[in-house]
């Protein structure tokens, strides 16, 4: 099995966002407000399938939501994680259970013991990162 890495350099970013389009985004927010709701909508905008990841919601930005992300019965390319750092360990235990091919922290979170027990299991990691500031930046 091949090892994860950390990605954190930019021509290796660009590429995800290129080729990867599937994004559950946990922790989506309904609240127009709220940075996930503003970074989901504008990942949706440019042609992401978005998987909304928030117990108690039927539906966020017109997509089905979903408790958990083992309820996703579809491919998920990334997991979009906006919860705070300690949060993340039961997080990316889930994830392993659907095998992303990135686990992406957002801006301010990052969760080194996560990370290594994701790369471990072949998952790519990107922490400290938003996916909007990126795919602006890298991706016009």
């Amino acid at each position: 099995m091949k090892k994860g890495k950390i990605i954190t350099d930019d021509s290796s970013i660009k590429e995800i966002l290129e080729k990867k389009k599937s994004i559950a985004i946990l922790g989506l927010s309904p609240k127009p407000e709220r940075d996930s709701n503003k970074v989901a909508k504008y990942m949706k905008k440019h042609d992401y399938k978005i998987f909304p990841v928030r117990p108690g919601q039927k539906e966020i930005l017109g997509e089905k939501a979903f408790a958990s992300l083992e309820e996703i019965k579809e491919s998920v390319d990334i997991i979009n994680v906006f919860r705070r750092s300690e949060q993340i360990m039961p997080h990316a235990k889930e994830a392993l259970q659907i095998k992303p091919h990135i686990f992406w922290m957002q801006l301010g979170i990052e969760n080194q013991e996560a990370a290594q027990m994701l790369i471990s299991a072949g998952i790519d990691v990107i922490m400290d990162k938003c996916i909007k500031i990126e795919h602006d930046r890298l991706c016009k």
